[in-house]
This record gives structure tokens, C-alpha cells and sequence, in this order.
């Protein structure tokens, strides 16, 4: 028996839980604020369909994460698929980055006083469905990493597949453990978006300055960033440091404010462009009316 094939599986999937505790920590924060009494709300063309749907995803906080599954599994055989392409284009690494960034301090910024917003566009916010839009997202951006990690292990595709596919499992299964860690420690929610942030400067480090950060390394800062949080939540010396972290996430908000200021025009612009095909519409509806 070739016990290489079984050795690589259970290196992916040991790879797979190192990469993934930061993702099932902040996949779980995501989820967390969503009613687990409730179920989906889908849009009133599918009702039927969410209707025999239910049974099988649950109410939304579940069905979040259940729905987040089949995703992860659609984009990380897409990206494995795609792995050679991914590697070669390390632009989608920066934009990946800059998208965390953004995630990040949309959940951290704070508004100083007298300040009406922090110009953030928590979760809490979103609709379910939005929510599921940006686990997907977050989770195929971090999927970068483990993609390159798990194509350098073998050549051979469907072995990487069973060791990611159980590996993603666990994760999903984690992360729903973590979606209730936060309903008794408040405290990792923000915790969840530090590693956001972080994940996004680990990827443009990577990508602007050379610098490999290895597995081990970023799972112990994981570690340090989760563990952290809870000492400054049960430790009253260390909430000594509230006023620098205040100091943070209004600062977070001001780079927010800046950044909603400069995509203006590129708002404007997407609007303008979205009515285009309106116009062209009810010109040639005045055309074929009013020929001549």
C-alpha cells in the first residue's frame, strides 16, 4: 500500500485547521448576531423553494454557515482548479487585502463624540443574505494562502481535494462553536476583525515587501490576538489600555470617512452608468412609437 497518499491527506487537513483557525474565529463573529429562533427570510419568487429548503439549512444563523459550506467548497475547488493562474497573479492577493482591510475597519471603527457615525457599515446592519455574500467572499480571499500551501504538498488534484473537503468541514463545524463562544464572550467579536485586519497586512507584507510568513507563525498570532482579547476582558489591568484602543477605532473611522469621501465620484459614476441601459430603453420605446 502507498501510504504517501494518506500521509499528504492528513498533512492537508493538519494545514487546512492551522490556516482556518482565524477564519472559523471571524466566520463565526460574522454569524453570531444572527437569530438562531428565526428562519431565512427569502425573496417572495422563492418562498416555496425556502420553504422545503428549511428543513435542510435551519434557521438563519445555521443556515449561514450551512450555505457558507457548499460555497467554500464551490471556491476552493474553483481556486484549486485555478491554483497555477492564482499564483501568477499576485494583484489578486492586494485586492484581497484591501478588501479585508476595509471589512475590518467597517467593524472597528468608532465614532468620536459627538459624532453621529463612525462612517462603518457593521454586519449587524446587512440583510442575511448580505451576510452570506460577505462569509463567501472573506472566506475565498483567505482561501488564497491555503490554496498556494495545499498545491506545494502533491500535484494530484483529488488528493488535495479530500484533505481541504475535510479540512473545511472541521472549520465550518468550528466556526459554529465560535458564533456561540461570541454570545459569551462579546469580546471576540472585535477580536474576529482584528484577525481580519491582520490577515489583510500579512498578505501585503507578503506581496510588497517578500517577507513568508509561515503557518506556524500566523496561527500564533491567531492565538496571541484571540487570547488577548479575553485577558483585556476579564483583566482589569489590561483595560488600562482602553483609551489607545478607543484612540484605534476612532482612527479606524476617520480613514472610513476619508475613503467613503474619495469613492464619491466612483458612486456616481456605477449610478449613472446602471441607468444606461434605462435610457436606451425608453429611447427606442419613443422610437418604435414615434417613428419619424
Amino acid at each position: 500500500m502507498d501510504w504517501s497518499i494518506p500521509i499528504i491527506i492528513f498533512q492537508l487537513i493538519l494545514l487546512e485547521g492551522l490556516l482556518s483557525i482565524d477564519n472559523a474565529a471571524v466566520l463565526g463573529a460574522m454569524v453570531a448576531h444572527l437569530p438562531d429562533d428565526q428562519p431565512v427570510q427569502w425573496p417572495r419568487p422563492l418562498a416555496k423553494l425556502g420553504d422545503h429548503l428549511h428543513h435542510l439549512l435551519g434557521n438563519q444563523r445555521t443556515a449561514a454557515l450551512r450555505v457558507g459550506l457548499l460555497g467554500a467548497y464551490l471556491g476552493r475547488g474553483l481556486m484549486l482548479a485555478l491554483a497555477t493562474w492564482v499564483i501568477h497573479y499576485p494583484w489578486l492577493r492586494v485586492l484581497g487585502a484591501v478588501y479585508l482591510i476595509r471589512l475590518a475597519f467597517d467593524n472597528l471603527g468608532q465614532a468620536e463624540p459627538g459624532e453621529e457615525d463612525a462612517h462603518a457599515h457593521p454586519l449587524e446592519q446587512h440583510s442575511f443574505w448580505m451576510v452570506v455574500l460577505t462569509v463567501e467572499m472573506t472566506d475565498l480571499i483567505f482561501s488564497l494562502d491555503n490554496v498556494v500551501a495545499a498545491v506545494s504538498l502533491s500535484d494530484r488534484f483529488w488528493v488535495i481535494m479530500i484533505g481541504v473537503a475535510i479540512g473545511i468541514l472541521i472549520m465550518r463545524f468550528a466556526a459554529g462553536i465560535f458564533s456561540y463562544a461570541v454570545a459569551r464572550e462579546p469580546i471576540l467579536k472585535p477580536a474576529a476583525y482584528l484577525l481580519v485586519l491582520a490577515i489583510g497586512l500579512e498578505l501585503l507584507l507578503q506581496e510588497w515587501t517578500g517577507l513568508e510568513i509561515n503557518d506556524w507563525l500566523r496561527f500564533a498570532i491567531s492565538l496571541v490576538i484571540l487570547f488577548s482579547a479575553l485577558l483585556y476582558a476579564h483583566s482589569k489591568p489590561f483595560q488600562l489600555l482602553r483609551p489607545v484602543l478607543v484612540w484605534f477605532g476612532q482612527g479606524f473611522a476617520n480613514i472610513n470617512e476619508l475613503v467613503d469621501w474619495a469613492l464619491v465620484p466612483l458612486g456616481v459614476t456605477l449610478r449613472w452608468l446602471a441607468r444606461i441601459p434605462y435610457w436606451l430603453y425608453k429611447t427606442l420605446t419613443r422610437t418604435v412609437e414615434h417613428p419619424g
